[in-house]
């Protein structure tokens, strides 16, 4: 689960942002502070995921909380005002919701703490010949995220904003997009043969110019993709 902190001192806008944390599965809410003081405590004592941040309060603003703070989990900003649109940017905060907060720009915000998350989960191990044995990487399945060992994988089918990984244990999905995965995967043992499809060329049975065999599996060759498949066959 998600562990949020809301600090916000108008207790309307307070009770909003909680209503839409439980309307979300994975959120759940850690605590709610009225001040920035009373955040600094609570941030020393629990363990925070994201933090939902107004800027104008009493005694100390956000944006000064957040002066105070070494390593500050994840910020979203909710405030009244748009003025201070550009500065906030400078603490590196996730999104700025300005008030009153509609439930779909909640989710969109929402989107953007997954993403962080995705792009700073562990990532690979080096794939040289002699560590590919040990090669991993992280995805996020349903609230948790699982380890796959890259000599696992078989092939892996693009989703829209999904993708499906097949390995020898099974299959499993999770957001994230086929061309990012053409990226962080290394070269030397996958291979995207189509616009929705990377294949493990060490687990490749046979193949032709239209199609490759994968785990009994007939997965069709893009026609752009065709001299890659060419070129692994010599």
């Amino acid at each position: 689960m998600i562990n949020c902190l809301i600090v916000e001192d108008e207790p309307l806008a307070a009770e909003l942002l909680k209503s839409y944390i439980e309307k979300v599965p994975d959120l759940t809410l850690a605590s709610h502070c009225s001040s920035a003081v009373d955040a600094f405590g609570t941030l020393q004592r629990q363990q925070v995921d994201l933090m939902f941040l107004d800027i104008r309060m009493p005694r100390l603003t956000g944006l000064e909380l957040l002066k105070t703070l070494q390593h500050p989990p994840p910020v979203i900003l909710t405030t009244a005002y748009r003025d201070y649109a550009v500065e906030s940017y400078d603490y590196d905060v996730l999104d700025y919701l300005v008030k009153p907060i509609q439930f779909d720009r909640f989710l969109k915000a929402i989107g953007k703490y997954y993403q962080r998350q995705m792009t700073q989960a562990p990532a690979a191990q080096p794939a040289a010949p002699d560590t590919f044995e040990h090669a991993y990487l992280f995805f996020r399945v349903d609230r948790e995220q699982q380890k796959v060992w890259l000599k696992d994988i078989l092939y892996i089918e693009g989703l829209g904003d999904y993708v499906k990984i097949f390995t020898t244990n099974g299959a499993l999905v999770t957001y994230e997009r086929l061309s990012y995965l053409e990226e962080k995967l290394p070269e030397e043992h996958f291979l995207r043969v189509h616009k929705s499809y990377i294949i493990c060329m060490d687990k490749v049975q046979s193949f032709s110019g239209s199609a490759v065999k994968v785990s009994g599996k007939q997965i069709p060759v893009g026609r752009m993709y065709k001299d890659r498949l060419e070129r692994f066959g010599r």
